[in-house]
């Protein structure tokens, strides 16, 4: 779910404007799930352009006051989020881990990186969500490790059922900046593909 349409359609916008978001009919994409895609929103992308990563990262900032979340510790899903979670950290003052999707293959051999401890109350931030399987790995290696997570914040959701499902299922509360309908809302608003290419997005939606 998202908080705030005005930062929904902010953050819409910039992924819009640099070109995160990747259409293909043709050759779709393959999701970390498996699924195959249309369209993909590579929210890495992010990270090269200064100003849209600083609104993304005030985006975040935002949502969390807006929310009232309370938490000690802030943990980035590997590998995307890794460095939007150390930006909002550092803005909001708080230490960091990030959370690998299997144990590192030599030392320590750990999935959670970065110090932290039993009981401590935790904020997952995710790159993105479309069935909601690899965030929920991430937040159930960390409530194996005796830490508490109080909800988990995406740059971007496709808004699936399935993923609904999962998270509720999990008893972790979510929250998006943006969303597959914001993203639907701006390609209409600034002519940024065909009537037709439109209509074929909202179809495999709705579908």
């Amino acid at each position: 779910m998202n908080l705030d349409k005005i930062v929904a359609n902010e953050v819409a916008h910039e992924l819009l404007k640099i070109g995160a978001v990747k259409l293909s009919p043709s050759k779709p994409f393959t999701w970390a799930s498996g699924k195959l895609s249309p369209i993909y929103c590579d929210n890495r992308i992010v990270l090269s352009y200064p100003l849209s990563r600083t609104i993304v990262r005030d985006a975040f900032c935002k949502i969390i006051q807006k929310a009232k979340i309370e938490f000690d510790l802030i943990a980035g899903v590997a590998t995307g989020a890794i460095a939007h979670g150390v930006l909002v950290a550092d803005v909001l003052n708080k230490p960091f881990v990030y959370v690998r999707d299997k144990p590192k293959g030599h030392g320590r051999q750990n999935v959670i990186e970065g110090e932290f401890h039993a009981g401590q109350k935790v904020l997952v931030i995710e790159d993105g969500i479309s069935t909601g399987g690899s965030s929920l790995k991430a937040v159930e290696a960390l409530r194996e490790a005796g830490c508490e997570v109080i909800c988990l914040i995406s740059i971007f959701s496709y808004e699936f059922q399935v993923a609904k499902d999962a998270f509720e299922q999990a008893k972790c509360t979510y929250y998006s900046l943006s969303n597959f309908p914001s993203l639907i809302e701006m390609y209409k608003e600034n002519q940024l593909y065909t009537p037709e290419d439109i209509q074929f997005m909202e179809n495999w939606y709705k579908s």
